[in-house]
């Protein structure tokens, strides 16, 4: 049987990169999307070394069209379809963001990643997407993008305000809505936020280990024709808006 692919963006470490490893454990072909050449080829290496071999390095840069329109074209010219995108590429931008004081350059770089990116990438893959059998694409979002849990006094983030980063995450919320509707009885089309994770992305500061924010993310690339769309989920089912 023909092995499903799946291209997840910003993947050469982190929970891009544990996604990729548990997605390829799981019997799936991988697309490490890397904006680095040297580290997303050492990506692939390392998971070559655990003897996953079925990964081959995609240098895709999201907030470049010619990049994105690049990285389509080379992987159009070796698959018809493809099974799973995964928007993971994502930064948090400088720190702090006090809604008063944040620059305008703040706010820009961290939108043009974290949500006019993820657009861009859509809109260019989207193609290759539709071909596929059972298509899904999964947008990883975060916690921090709730409006609810942001007016909760009692939540354990509450206190955690990002003027940049949060608001994009909102945003990429806000489209992944309008996306599923757009694409239904198509694509299946979901947030997952992977939660407060261990990795370099915030410094090492989340008490969740990597493996089990990766989790949400594979469990939702790996949904069926049945399967939910246009949710927002986290490792303990859906997250409110």
């Amino acid at each position: 049987m023909e092995k499903q692919t799946v291209l997840i963006t910003g993947a050469n470490k982190g929970i891009g990169f544990e996604s990729a490893r548990q997605l390829a454990n799981a019997g799936y072909y991988i697309y490490l999307g890397s904006r680095d050449q040297d580290r997303g080829q050492k990506a692939v290496e390392q998971l070559k070394a655990e003897g996953l071999n079925d990964v081959e390095l995609l240098l895709i840069d999201v907030t470049n069209e010619a990049s994105v329109q690049k990285a389509h074209d080379e992987l159009a010219a070796k698959i018809d379809h493809l099974d799973v995108l995964i928007n993971n590429a994502g930064i948090p931008g400088a720190f702090p963001q006090k809604a008063d004081t944040v620059s305008d350059d703040t706010m820009k770089e961290v939108f043009e990643v974290n949500f006019f990116g993820v657009i861009r990438t859509v809109r260019i893959f989207i193609d290759l997407v539709k071909k596929s059998p059972n298509p899904r694409i999964v947008n990883v979002t975060s916690d921090l993008g709730s409006l609810t849990y942001h007016n909760d006094p009692n939540w354990e983030h509450y206190e955690v305000k990002s003027a940049a980063y949060g608001p994009s995450k909102t945003a990429l919320n806000a489209y992944t809505v309008a996306l599923a509707y757009d694409l239904k009885d198509q694509v299946k089309v979901n947030m997952v936020n992977p939660g407060y994770t261990n990795t370099e992305f915030n410094g090492n500061r989340g008490p969740k280990p990597v493996e089990d924010g990766a989790a949400p993310i594979v469990k939702y690339a790996m949904i069926g024709p049945d399967g939910p769309t246009g949710k927002y989920f986290s490792d303990y089912g859906e997250s409110p808006w």
